[in-house]
C-alpha cells in the first residue's frame, strides 16, 4: 500500500503540487514532447446509443507496431488536452502503445455535439464508446486509466467490461473519486479554491450550454449562481430520475464493497494529502487479489511532481502498471492466435 514516491520538500504541500499540474507551462510541456516523439493525432467522433455524440482523439507513432492500446479519461472539467492526459500520452506513445483520449460528454470543445448535459451516472455511453473505440483499433491488448472523476468511471468501465464485451484487460485510477458524497463534503468545508475553481469551470461550461441549445436549457444566471451542492440538486432534479444528490452520488460511487467483484484487474494510486478526494476511503476499498492499492504521503490532487520540470510520478506510475499488464496480455494473445 505504500508508495516510492518521495518529492523535494518544496513540493511537499499538496496546493503546490494541486496547482502547479495543472499549470498552462505543464500542459504546453506535454504538447511539445508529443511533437518532439513525432506522434500522429486524429479526431474521431463516436456515435453511440440514443445518437450521442463522443469526441476522442487517437495517436500513434508512425511506423511502429503498437504494443497495445489505452484509452485515456480526463477528470471533470478537464479535457483530452488536460497536463496529465497529454504527459501520460506522451509516457505511453515512448512505450509503443497506441493511445485514445475520450472527451466526455460537455468536456473539450464538444458542448455542441449533444444536447443533454454532462453528469457523473452516464457511464453507459462511455462504455459503449469504448467499446467503439476497441473496434475501430484492435491493437490489443487494451488498457485504461483515468485521473480524477476519469478514474472513477475507468474504474466502473473495469466493471462494466466483461458484460460489455469490452477486451479490456487492466485499468489504472489516480485520485479516484471513490466516495462523491465525501468529495462533496471535503469541497465545501476545505480549501475555498477548489471549491471556487471547479465551479468557475462549471459555470462556464452550463453557460455556453444555455447559448447552444437555449430551448432545451433555459435556466437563468440564479441557478448559476447557486454553490455545487445546490447546482448538483438543480441538475439531478431537472435532468436525471434520481430522487436527490445522495441518490446522485450513490449512482457513480465505489467505495466500500463495490469493487470486490472485478474481474478485470484495476491499479489505484491515491494521495493522503489530496485537498479534493479525501484519503480515509481508499484503505477500506475492498479489491481482489489480482488488483493494487498505492498511497502516497504525498501528491496533492493529481500532481505528483518530481521537481522543477514539472514532469510526474503519476504518469510514469500509469505507463508502468499498464505496461506490466500488457506483457503478460501480449504473450496469452500470442498463444492462442
Amino acid at each position: 500500500m505504500g508508495s516510492a514516491y518521495r518529492p523535494p520538500r518544496w513540493l511537499r504541500n499538496p496546493h503546490v503540487q494541486s496547482v502547479l499540474s495543472s499549470m498552462p507551462l505543464r500542459r504546453a510541456a506535454g504538447l511539445r514532447e508529443l511533437r518532439r516523439l513525432g506522434a500522429e493525432t486524429t479526431e474521431h467522433i463516436i456515435t453511440v446509443e440514443d445518437g450521442v455524440r463522443l469526441q476522442g482523439f487517437h495517436t500513434r507513432l508512425p511506423g511502429r507496431e503498437a504494443q497495445g492500446l489505452v484509452l485515456l479519461l480526463h477528470g471533470w472539467e478537464g479535457s483530452s488536452e488536460s497536463s496529465y492526459m497529454r504527459h501520460t500520452a506522451a509516457q505511453l506513445l515512448a512505450r509503443g502503445f497506441e493511445v485514445f483520449r475520450l472527451n466526455f460528454r460537455d468536456h473539450g470543445d464538444t458542448h455542441h455535439l449533444n444536447e443533454g448535459l454532462f453528469h457523473s451516472c452516464r457511464l453507459g455511453e462511455v462504455v459503449q464508446a469504448a467499446a467503439e473505440v476497441s473496434r475501430r483499433f484492435p491493437a490489443r491488448p487494451m488498457l485504461a486509466a483515468g485521473y480524477s472523476l476519469g478514474g472513477n468511471f475507468a474504474l466502473r468501465l473495469a466493471l462494466a467490461a466483461p458484460g460489455a464485451g469490452i477486451p479490456l484487460v487492466h485499468a489504472a485510477a489516480v485520485c479516484p473519486a471513490i466516495d462523491p458524497s465525501a468529495v462533496m463534503r471535503t469541497l465545501e468545508s476545505g480549501q475555498p479554491f477548489y471549491h471556487w475553481y471547479f465551479m468557475k469551470k462549471w459555470r462556464r461550461s452550463l453557460t455556453i450550454k444555455r447559448a447552444l441549445f437555449p430551448q432545451q436549457h433555459d435556466f437563468d444566471d440564479s441557478i448559476l449562481a447557486k454553490d455545487m451542492r445546490s447546482l448538483t440538486h438543480w441538475l439531478v432534479e431537472r435532468h436525471t430520475t434520481m430522487a436527490g444528490v445522495e441518490e446522485y452520488f450513490d449512482g457513480y460511487a465505489v467505495a466500500g464493497e463495490r469493487l470486490a467483484g472485478l474481474q478485470v484487474p484495476v491499479s489505484v494510486l491515491a494521495a493522503a494529502d489530496d485537498p479534493v478526494i479525501p484519503v480515509d476511503g481508499f484503505p477500506r476499498l475492498s479489491l481482489p487479489a489480482h488488483s493494487t492499492l498505492e498511497i502516497a504521503d504525498f501528491g496533492g490532487h493529481c500532481g505528483f511532481l518530481e521537481g522543477a520540470h514539472l514532469r510526474g510520478y503519476a504518469e510514469r506510475w500509469v505507463a508502468d502498471r499498464l505496461a506490466a499488464a500488457a506483457a503478460p496480455a501480449r504473450a496469452t494473445i500470442g498463444v492462442s492466435a
